[in-house]
């Protein structure tokens, strides 16, 4: 398996304005409090968790990432009780924060009803919850790359594997809330639409993020070649549209202990 780090800051925030609707969305969510302990887990290049770090006006804000391209990016934003530290969210157990806050991360953990679980106990009294994950795993982008995960040469490089989301739909979450203990909650699905130039963009979109996961499990031929052929098989399914007007599924969760 090809296990590089295969994230690419300059990819992802080729999209940044799109992307960054969702997150202050989310953050109307929070409740703020005075002197608040935050951690934010899957923190990419850094620029949202310190607009977070200063809206919310925290003592302290660390975000968390796997990736030290991203964390390269990141720890220079460093001040005023923000730092960076890297780690690896799926095993994520902090202790006494008063918010975790998670954009657009938490979609590439297992186990959802385990992995809030965890996340509760991270949390004070009172402590809040804010939470955004993708829901548009239905999306012909999406299955169109587990589709083409599944022709050869690639389904043997992959030994089988294609990705399968973790995410919840937004009923279960509220059941979860209840069943590990919020007082309070807010979950609710939203489609954001992004128009694009040209349906030629929605590749572009998913090589900063979810084609990473198929990107690090082939060399770096077999993905030029997995990465013809995903665009070959999705574009025609896509309407030939100047600017292509591209959907996306959210869903933003947030409780209170």
């Amino acid at each position: 398996m090809w296990s590089e780090d295969v994230w690419d800051p300059a990819q992802y925030e080729r999209f940044r304005d799109e992307r960054s609707q969702p997150f202050f969305d989310l953050v109307g969510l929070v409740r703020p409090r005075p002197g608040m302990r935050v951690v934010d887990l899957g923190c990419g290049t850094g620029e949202l968790t310190a607009l977070l770090h200063g809206r919310l006006e925290a003592r302290e804000t660390i975000g968390i990432d796997a990736s030290e391209a991203m964390l390269e990016q990141a720890r220079p934003r460093s001040a005023g009780g923000l730092r960076f530290e890297p780690g690896d969210i799926a095993a994520w157990d902090g202790r006494d924060f008063d918010l975790v806050f998670s954009n657009a991360a938490l979609h590439w953990v297992e186990d959802h009803d385990e992995l809030f679980t965890r996340l509760r106990r991270a949390l004070t009294a009172g402590g809040q919850l804010a939470v955004q994950v993708p829901a548009n795993h239905e999306h012909p982008s999406q299955t169109v790359a587990v589709a083409v995960a599944r022709e050869e040469p690639f389904r043997r490089a992959f030994r089988g594997w294609t990705r399968v989301s973790p995410v919840l739909a937004p009923h279960e979450y509220a059941g979860l809330l209840e069943r590990i203990g919020f007082a309070e909650q807010h979950v609710r699905l939203q489609v954001y639409g992004h128009r694009l130039d040209s349906r030629d963009e929605v590749v572009e979109w998913l090589r900063g993020t979810t084609l990473t996961d198929y990107q690090q499990r082939l060399d770096p031929d077999l993905w030029d070649g997995f990465l013809a052929r995903y665009r070959e098989r999705l574009l025609p399914r896509l309407p030939d549209r100047r600017p292509f007007f591209f959907t996306f599924q959210r869903i933003l969760i947030w409780g209170r202990l």
